[in-house]
Formats: C-alpha cells, structure tokens, sequence
C-alpha cells in the first residue's frame, strides 16, 4: 500500500511536470509563430523600417496638357532612442533656424501619442515636414553630427496653369480619423482633400515602398539588412487623364473675373465636362506646402466663399431655362399641341405678366423663341387641370406628381449618380408632399404654384444640372452622368427619358430661333448653328441673375453650356455671350471675335466700378 501511494504521488508530479512544460511550449509557439508582434517588437530592436514614398500621378487635360505635376520637398525625421543624452540640440536648432523652444514643442507634439498615432522612439518620426533643397542643404552637410536625425524625399504638387482649382482640389496633411479607417497612412503623410485629388486618392497616391535598415547593439544604424534583400521599392500613382479642355477653362475663368457665377460645358454625347469654372476661385498653387493651412483658413473665412464650387454646389432658381422642359412635358402629357395658341396681352397679361409685347396668339415655337411668361402658365394650368380636382383635390395632386416625375427624368433634384463629382448639390424639384404640408392637401391648386410655370417658385438647380439639360435636349432625350475622368467610359450609365423624340425636334427649333430671332441673336455665331435659351432669374437678395444655356451646333452637338452670372441682370446680356464665346473657342479653336470678348470685359470693369 506504501509504494502503492508514492507511486500515485509519482505519477501526479510527473503530470504536472509535463503539463508545464506543454504550457511553456504553447506559449513559445504562440509567441514565435503564431504571434507576430513580439517578432516584430524583437526586430524593431535590431531592423528600422524607412519609408519610401511614391510619387503622385500625373494628371493631364483631354488634349495631353499636362495640369498637375510633382516638384521635391524634404522632411526631416528623428529617432529619440538614437538621439542619446550628449544630442546637440543648440546646434541642430541653429541649422535649422529654430529656438529650443520650438524644438521643444515640436518633441512635445510628436510624442504626444494621442496626436500622433504611430509614435515609436524606434522609428523615425517626422520633426520638419515640407522643406525645399536650399532648407536642408545645410543640415545635409552636417547631418553627422546629429545622431538620430534623417533626411527623408517626398513630393509636393505644382501646377501648370493658374486654373481649374476647384476641379483639381488640393493634397494636405492626414487628421486622425484618416489613420484611423486606412492602415496606409500614418501621422505626417498626404493624401487628397478634395476634388480630384481626394476622389481618386488610391489611384494618385501609389504605394509605398521599405528601406530596412540593421542597427547594432547599441543601437546605431549600419546600413542596408542583408544588402537590401527586404526592401521594397516604392510605385508611383497612376497617371489620369480628365476631359477638361484647359484653353476653354482658361477661358472660362477669364470671362467670370470680376463676376460671381459659374459657366459648365460638356459634351453632349458622352457626358464628360469640357470646362467647369466657379468664381471666385484661387490659385491652386495657395494650397500647397508650408503656407498651406493659412491660405485654407484666408478663403474659408473670406466673405464671397471661393471654396465654394458654384457649378455644382450652388442653387438657382432656373427662371425662362426651364420653359424648355415645360415645353417638353407639357407636349408629352397631350395638355398642348404644336398648334396650341394662347393670348398675351405682354406686361398686362394676368395672372403672369409677360416681360413684353410680341404679337398674340402664340404658339409653342413663337413662345419660346420670345420667353412668353404666359404661354407656359397657360401649358402649365392646362395640364395640372386636366382631370380636374376632383372632391378631394386627388386628380390635381396627382398631374402635379406626374409631371414632377418628369422634369426629374432630366436630372433635376438629385446628385448625379456615379459622377466622380464629390461637392454636389441636389437642388429641388417641390413635391406633393412639400406643399400638403404648406397648404394642406386640398389648399392648393395650379394657380397657388404657377409660379413654378417659368422656373421660379421653390425649383432650384445646380448649373452643372443646367449643362446637363442643354446636353439632354441636344441629345433629344437621353444624357450620360457629367464626370471628369477621361479613362474610364461612363456609356454604360445612360439614362433616358420618356419625352418623345420628335418633341425634342420642336424645342431645338424654338431654340434655334432664340438665337437668330430672339433674345440670343446679337450673340450668334455666324459659322455656327447655335441653339439657345437666356434666363433673367428674379432674387430677393438683390438684382436678378443672369442664366443661359444652349448647345451647337443644332446638328450633331459637340458642346452644351451653362452659364450664371449672380445679381448681374439680363441673361442675354451677361450669360449669353459668355457662352457664345466658349462654344466658338471649343469649336473653331480660338475666339475669333476678339473685339466682343474685349468689349465684354470692358462691360465688367464698368459694371464693377458702377457697384462701387
């Protein structure tokens, strides 16, 4: 029984033995093979990863202009466990040109964990960001004497021409939350900020590469581990080709100095953007290097907002533009006919007064040709009350919802869907619900919302949403989504609309009329067969702003433009002739009538001084 219980004893004490020992093994297999960290912290003591970043891609214009490039720039980094105590900061501060007090900020920031998420004292940190050749030169020459300090070669974004900033968009510095949803980034590293820059960041940016450094016991760097057998190259961003056409944006923005407004030109039958100004704009040279944060926050705060894109961010009652799509809708839904006359009594006419007196009856192509306000009410009422309104106004409210669903065919009161257009905004076509909600379902009828009968009311639309009509009545009845990437076809996201075509037919011919007959005809192009609507858009915030749109040539359209000029006046006298000029650049190549674009620019200073 004795040996019996030793022998138990034994064989417990055995067990328990063994049971360390597969612990121990478990662990150890754990650590070394299956967790990689404290591989990786082991290594971190003897390796230095280095990053090697690549260069952005190039972006070019549809022509092959090169607009966006890459000059060098240098950081400078430190390693605060190669440091040491004996580091000679009075001398690395004077090379620098720096205080010790602004070295010691600076250490304070970069080892301030919650700021800088990657902070390591074995890795290099970024102390200096953004320094030409001449700001490193003197520190290259005496970087021996700086244990701990590196100088690392980065990209910074230049620009050929002085324009298109709010296409482009910028390239700043990481935040947090940035780090936080992309492993790629880590604290001192760019990427886009906006417009394309920000749209096609992982196209752009590349990828980066890895120089692995050894260190020896005591830490110091030795050189290349293992002759370079586990660096990485790094891969340059691919280059992109956009379908702006840099001399009609040139233009463009010339034609806005001085004004507040917008012009958006496309091509009709593809959907890319030829030209999209906003002014005003900046140089996008501003937003890049040392000076950028300051010049971001100068033009954020700075009254006539020129961050803002108002191509596509800002809204507008379209005003006679939208006569078009009434002229279209109304057709389709058989509440007029092309032989369908109305009277006007011109500025007598009630309950909408027309701007002028022009013969009665009219017919739609009469109509359009001379913006006749009370036409489009009549085409208007007529359709809304087609059914009558029943006893619980059902029969009204729905016309109205019908022919809502309609304008919203032509890309009106929504983004544009798979546009690479970041900034947009979705205007608003009113629905049956806004105005129950205002009147009460049965408070409202044609005449409560006549208004909306010549574009004004509670419509609103985005300038790029009034090239994309221009380009949709070109197109007789289809449009591709506007976009701005050359390399990638956009032809699959067409979208088409009800209208018949031989009803698009009509409209051109109303406005082919508009520009040899009407408003438009002192901007006509003589070469040209140009088509066109002006628009005198009323403002309760001062004088009316002036709206044109139009395509040429009327056969086979190759270019569709909107124009807005804001508290200008007359569309055909500010926004007409700005798209006259653009549609001749872009189709003859150049602007021929070099007086007119200097008479126009003359009738803006003169504007200008008149204001102030």
């Amino acid at each position: 029984m004795l040996n019996d219980h030793y022998y138990n004893r034994r064989l417990v004490i055995g067990g328990i033995v063994v049971g360390v020992v597969l612990v121990f093994i478990v662990k150890l297999f754990s650590l070394q093979i299956l967790d990689q960290s404290t591989k990786e912290k082991a290594d971190s003591n003897a390796l230095v990863r280095q990053a090697v970043y690549p260069s952005r891609g190039l972006i070019f214009d549809r022509n092959g202009k090169l607009l966006v490039f890459n000059q060098p720039i240098y950081d400078v980094t430190i390693t605060m466990r190669e440091m040491g105590k004996d580091f000679d900061t009075i001398g690395f501060c004077k090379v620098l040109g720096l205080t010790v007090e602004e070295f010691d900020e600076r250490i304070a920031v970069i080892s301030n964990r919650k700021k800088n998420l990657g902070f390591s004292r074995l890795t290099p940190q970024i102390f200096l960001s953004q320094l030409s050749r001449a700001d490193v030169a003197a520190l290259q020459e005496s970087l021996y004497h700086f244990s701990g300090v590196a100088i690392q070669k980065r990209t910074l974004r230049d620009y050929t021409y002085d324009a298109a900033a709010h296409i482009l968009g910028s390239v700043g510095e990481v935040n947090t939350r940035d780090i936080e949803c992309d492993a790629y980034y880590q604290s001192g590293d760019y990427s886009g900020r906006d417009g394309l820059e920000k749209m096609y960041e992982k196209q752009l940016r590349g990828e980066k590469g890895v120089n692995v450094l050894m260190r020896d016991a005591r830490g110091r760097l030795q050189g290349s581990y293992h002759d370079g057998e586990l660096d990485k190259p790094a891969i340059a961003g691919t280059d992109m080709t956009i379908t702006i056409d840099i001399q009609l944006q040139l233009l463009a923005e010339k034609l806005l100095q001085g004004k507040v407004g917008s012009v958006v030109a496309l091509e009709p039958s593809t959907g890319e953007i030829l030209a999209m100004a906003s002014s005003p704009t900046w140089n996008p040279q501003r937003l890049v290097g040392k000076a950028r944060s300051a010049n971001y926050m100068e033009l954020l705060n700075d009254p006539t907002k020129p961050l803002m894109n108002r191509a596509t961010q800002a809204t507008y009652s379209p005003g006679s533009t939208f006569k078009l799509l009434q002229s279209l809708v109304c057709l389709h839904q058989k509440a007029i006919t092309p032989n369908t006359l109305y009277e006007c009594n011109g500025p007598d006419s009630s309950p909408i007064k027309c701007t002028h007196h022009h013969g009665s009856p009219v017919d739609i192509l009469s109509a359009i040709e001379q913006s006749c306000n009370p036409y489009f009410w009549c085409a208007f009422r007529d359709l809304l009350q087609k059914d009558g309104y029943g006893t619980d106004n059902a029969p009204f409210r729905q016309r109205y919802e019908s022919w809502r669903n309609d304008i919203l065919q032509f890309g009106f009161g929504d983004r544009f869907e798979y546009s690479d257009i970041a900034e947009q905004s979705t205007g608003s076509i009113p629905s049956v619900k806004l105005y129950d909600k205002l009147y009460g379902k049965k408070g409202w009828k044609a005449i409560t919302i006549r208004s909306l009968s010549i574009g004004q009311g509670e419509i609103l639309v985005t300038p790029l949403q009034l090239a994309n009509e221009a380009a949709t009545i070109a197109n007789e009845g289809y449009f591709i989504a506007p976009h701005l990437n050359k390399n990638d076809s956009m032809l699959t996201h067409r979208y088409e609309t009800t209208i018949e075509q031989r009803y698009f037919a009509l409209v051109k011919e109303g406005m082919s009329r508009v520009m040899t007959e009407g408003t438009g005809r002192w901007h006509a192009i003589d070469s040209l067969h140009m088509c066109g609507k002006t628009g005198t858009v009323e403002n309760a915030h001062g004088r009316d702003h002036a709206i044109f749109i139009g395509f040429a040539p009327k056969e086979n359209p190759q270019i569709a433009v909107a124009v807005v000029i804001e508290n200008a006046g007359f569309g055909a006298t500010w926004a007409a002739p700005v798209a006259s000029l653009m549609m001749e650049q872009y189709l003859l190549g150049e602007v021929k009538r070099v007086q007119k674009m200097e008479d126009y620019s003359q009738q803006v200073l003169n504007e200008d001084v008149q204001e102030r």
